[in-house]
């Protein structure tokens, strides 16, 4: 009889080298493989995190550690950050950030540009998604249910009242979902009404496309270069619930300038060095319009 212990052999060495290959190869394999060590390391950052944000409570102090969970990333990947514009986030007021949603690592350029006191508005779905929704909820973020009205608008009134209560910022990807398109998807209302209700401004934020080094859709994940652009604040003081489809598409209209702007100079980053950002003009009652000037570039290595 054969003894069973002789069975098992070694694995061979040629699997590991094979699985090497594979990853410098081959794009579809090496976009998985980054993509489960960013799922598996936001798993154990927010595990090892969760006691120390436990101690605390339910507090938006503790986005600062989840910024200092996701930032380590950008390294890891070889992503460089450029921050602009970020001198329009120099005050104290509570105000709406709205944001493009184009993939997962966009968790990678919040960790850049958002200010203390800064808690994102993000589905319900996220809660469940076991020790690292617990550690999203601990960190404040705001939950909303997306397919029942009557809740969506509890949660934006509540929120609306809390902003000057506990002096919040609160971001929004207006988008409503992910796009990797070459345009921005129609904008849901819900971030103007809030802006709206608590008499707050506006602060747009535009991320470069990540098409150079990252796709869904194509399987691609390299290293890259990410230009995060903060548009000027816009003002909400004196409109009404009337006036927000008109701010709605005033907001979406800049940011889509912006994007267009960033989407044909992302490619170099001379040429990007160069891109001017939008400065307000009045332009009729409550809102602004956005025309271009110089930028001011924070670039995050």
């Amino acid at each position: 009889m054969t003894d069973p212990a002789q069975k098992s052999e070694p694995v061979h060495p040629q699997a590991s080298v094979q699985a090497l290959l594979l990853y410098r190869y081959n794009a579809t394999f090496h976009y998985f493989c980054k993509m489960a060590f960013l799922h598996c390391w936001l798993v154990v950052m927010a595990t090892v995190l969760f006691p120390l944000a436990l101690l605390r409570g339910r507090s938006v102090k503790n986005m600062k550690l989840l910024r200092f969970a996701i930032r380590p990333l950008k390294h890891l990947y070889g992503i460089k950050m450029q921050v602009r514009g970020s001198e329009h986030l120099n005050t104290k007021e509570p105000y709406v950030m709205v944001c493009n949603h184009q993939a997962t690592i966009d968790l990678m350029g919040m960790a850049e540009f958002l200010p203390d006191r800064c808690v994102p508005i993000a589905k319900k779905e996220l809660f469940y998604m076991g020790i690292v929704g617990w550690a999203c909820w601990l960190s404040g973020f705001i939950f909303i249910n997306r397919h029942k009205t009557e809740d969506a608008i509890y949660v934006i009134s509540r929120t609306a009242r809390t902003m000057w209560r506990e002096n919040l910022r609160v971001l929004i990807f207006p988008e409503g979902t992910r796009n990797e398109d070459k345009s921005m998807l129609p904008f849901k209302r819900g971030a103007f009404h809030l802006a709206v209700q608590a008499q707050v401004p506006i602060i747009p934020v535009v991320i470069s496309p990540y098409w150079d080094f990252f796709s869904f859709k194509d399987k691609k994940f390299t290293s890259g270069t990410c230009t995060i652009r903060i548009l000027p604040r816009v003002e909400t003081q004196g409109l009404s619930p009337k006036d927000v489809p008109q701010l709605t598409e005033t907001v979406r209209q800049a940011m889509a300038d912006a994007f267009a702007e960033m989407s044909a100079g992302h490619r170099g980053d001379h040429h990007a060095e160069q891109l001017p950002h939008c400065t307000r003009a009045s332009a009729g009652r409550g809102t602004r319009s956005l025309q271009c000037d110089k930028d001011t570039t924070k670039a995050s290595n």
